[in-house]
Formats: C-alpha cells, sequence, structure tokens
C-alpha cells in the first residue's frame, strides 16, 4: 500500500503530466504571463461551466471576497452577516474594509449557515450576507435567497470549498453552486476540487454593471491603462495557472465523482458507530467533499493521534470558531455560538482527494472501526 496522503497533489499531476508541461512551455514560448488569451478563455469556460454570465479571475480567494465587497458598494460600518465556522478569509476581508462582521451560528449536522440566525440577525444596517458552502455542499440558498429578497440585501456566495457541486430547487430545477446569489467567489487554491499549483481565485455574477465595475477593481480601478476611475487593487490569475486549470476544468466532474466514490467507502464502512457521525448530506444540494468531515462525540483528539500513528493523516477544520480567535475579541466571546464551538472540538476530516486506493480505504475504515470497539 502507498503512503496515505491527505490530500495527493503530487499522485494526481502524474495523471496529467503531460499535458501540464507542455501546457506550460506554451506559456513561456508565448511570452504571454499576465492576462492573456489562456486567462480569457478560462474565464469564458468557468463562466459556462457555474452558468454565469460573468467569470472576472484574480490573484486568489481571499482577493476574490474582498474584490466581490467592494464592488457591491458598501459603506463603513455596514453590517456583513456571516458564520464563524469557517477558515477566516470570510470575516477578515469584512474587517479589513472597515465593515461589521455579524456571526450566526450553524446547523449541526451540515455545518452550514441556519437560516432562522440569519433572520434573527437582519437590522436595517445589513447590507450583505456572505454564505459559505463548507466541505462541498451549498447552503440552503433556496430559503436563503428569499429571506435576503425580502429585505433587498446582496447575497455573496463563498464557494471555495463547493465549486461543481448542484444546487436543487425545490420546484426540480437546479444549477451550479455559485450561480445563485447575486455574486459569488472561489478559489484555486491547490488542494480544492479545482486546483491550480500557485494560488488563483475568482468572481462569478450575471450583473453586467457589477461585472464591469469588478473588472476595474481587479486592475487598479481602471477600465483604461493610466486612467483610473476607482481605488482599485492589483489582482491577476497569470497564464501559467491558467493553462493548469483549463487542463483541469475538464477534468472536474470526474475528479467529483472519484471524490464521491471514495466518500460513498467512508459512509458505507463507518456506518452505525456510536459517539461518530459521519457527513450529512443535504436534500437541496449535491456533495462534492472537498472535505469528508467526521464529528466525534468523544475521543476526537484520541482518534486523530491513533490514526496519525498508523501514518494515516487527518486534520480538523477548524480548531476554533472565529468568534474566538485573538483577532476577533469583541463578538460575544465563549457561549455565543453554541454550534460552532461544539463542533470545534469535534469534528475531524479524513483523507480526501481523487488519488485514494481501495487498500487505502480499508485501512483508513479498519483502523477507525477497530479504534471504537
Amino acid at each position: 500500500m502507498r503512503d496515505i496522503q491527505m490530500v495527493d497533489l503530487r499522485g494526481q499531476y502524474e495523471k496529467i503530466k503531460p499535458e501540464v508541461n507542455s501546457e506550460i512551455l506554451n506559456v513561456l514560448d508565448s511570452g504571454a504571463y499576465i492576462n492573456g488569451p489562456l486567462v480569457k478563455s478560462l474565464a469564458n469556460d468557468l463562466g459556462e461551466y457555474i452558468g454565469s454570465s460573468h467569470c472576472i479571475p484574480c490573484g486568489n480567494g481571499t482577493d476574490a471576497l474582498q474584490i466581490a465587497l467592494m464592488a457591491l458598494g458598501l459603506e463603513p460600518g455596514d453590517e456583513v452577516i456571516t458564520v464563524p465556522f469557517t477558515f477566516i478569509a470570510t470575516a477578515e476581508v469584512i474587517s479589513l474594509l472597515n465593515l461589521k462582521t455579524v456571526f450566526v451560528d450553524v446547523e449541526p449536522g451540515t455545518y452550514n449557515m441556519k437560516m432562522d440566525a440569519v433572520e434573527a440577525a437582519i437590522t436595517e444596517k445589513t447590507k450583505c450576507i456572505i454564505p459559505v458552502h463548507l466541505f462541498g455542499q451549498a447552503v440552503n440558498m433556496e430559503s436563503l435567497m428569499k429571506l435576503a429578497d425580502a429585505h433587498g440585501i446582496p447575497v455573496l456566495e463563498d464557494n471555495a470549498q463547493s465549486l461543481g457541486a448542484e444546487y436543487l430547487f425545490t420546484d426540480g430545477t437546479r444549477t451550479k453552486v455559485g450561480n445563485v446569489g447575486k455574486i459569488s467567489t472561489t478559489s484555486f487554491y491547490p488542494s480544492k476540487s479545482l486546483g491550480c499549483y500557485g494560488d488563483g481565485g475568482a468572481i462569478f455574477t450575471s450583473d453586467d454593471e457589477l461585472a464591469a465595475n469588478i473588472r476595474m477593481i481587479v486592475n487598479h480601478g481602471s477600465k483604461e491603462k493610466y486612467y483610473h476611475e476607482v481605488v482599485g487593487v492589483n489582482s491577476r490569475l497569470d497564464s501559467i495557472q491558467a493553462s493548469i486549470l483549463g487542463i483541469k476544468l475538464k477534468k472536474l466532474d470526474e475528479y467529483i465523482v472519484e471524490r464521491q466514490k471514495a466518500a460513498a467507502f467512508y459512509d458505507n464502512g463507518l456506518a452505525g458507530i456510536a459517539g461518530l457521525q459521519t457527513p450529512t448530506k443535504s436534500s437541496y444540494s449535491t456533495h462534492i467533499y472537498h472535505q469528508y468531515t467526521l464529528t466525534v462525540d468523544d475521543k476526537r483528539d484520541e482518534l486523530h493521534e491513533a490514526l496519525s500513528a498508523k501514518g494515516i493523516p487527518t486534520m480538523v477544520y477548524y480548531p476554533v470558531p472565529l468568534h474566538l480567535q485573538k483577532a476577533y475579541p469583541n463578538e460575544g466571546g465563549a457561549g455565543s455560538f453554541p454550534v460552532s464551538e461544539s463542533l470545534a472540538s469535534k469534528v475531524l476530516s479524513l483523507p480526501m482527494h481523487t488519488e485514494l486506493q481501495e487498500d487505502q480505504l480499508e485501512f483508513i475504515v479498519e483502523s477507525i472501526v477497530n479504534f471504537f470497539k
């Protein structure tokens, strides 16, 4: 059995190595390193894949969130609702723009934004809601959009972890996650379902005016070189990363199927273990399993150590919810968001990637089952 990796990027690369190497050499030969034809082609393909009229690539997923908020024209002190059980980037950009972060708790099963908590948090100062589609499946966007639309609040989807998942509406229609709100963002960090070999991100919208504003902001607030209409940033995707993403985008649905197969193996092997909950799948979203995350009632840390001793890597996403981070000393403190705090002490993510082999999966499952005997 090969060594088990939390994410096997090397193994994935080996399968597409000739294509990747050839495309990188083509970029080097072309001399078009920034915003070249490959970046434009990728933007078109990504927009078509998501179903969005506009896709604007940028430097990374955090930039994407910040630029999206800037494009919405929020003012200092405006309130933005999001969750504390996520990576800090979501809240970080709110703070960087002198906006007010308003946290709401998550559901214990899906780990995603709780709708009644959102409704209770809305005030006349609420100017944006950022749902985070955590670990590979969507927030209840149909309910969220009804709520947001009733109050005239734009929804910015943080889709860094669920690119490729589908949202299922109650009327039977479906669309890609990231194509429901007014604007969405994603990350191409290497470990993502669609990852490059460095940093990268993108912003999606079907609002023409908003898209034009975003394109200015990513380019120093400029439509025409040396003429700046707004204060912007410098955030661009380079052509080498675009070339890699173009190759992997064609394989993204295949990659998702491989993740789903691995998740099904885990589901079957770990079902019925007292004190251990496998991921809850919602009725309104497919799951691409960016992470396969268990909830362990007791002995989470002991399980982590036992698996590590057997050469099985695991990770805790996220050990400290954002409202308890030193960076956010005034966001309510312990007890403010009990579900997020409980999950932080119980979640454990197993290896999840496209290269998991059956003997590896068998060994992981067997090791966990034996731990709980």
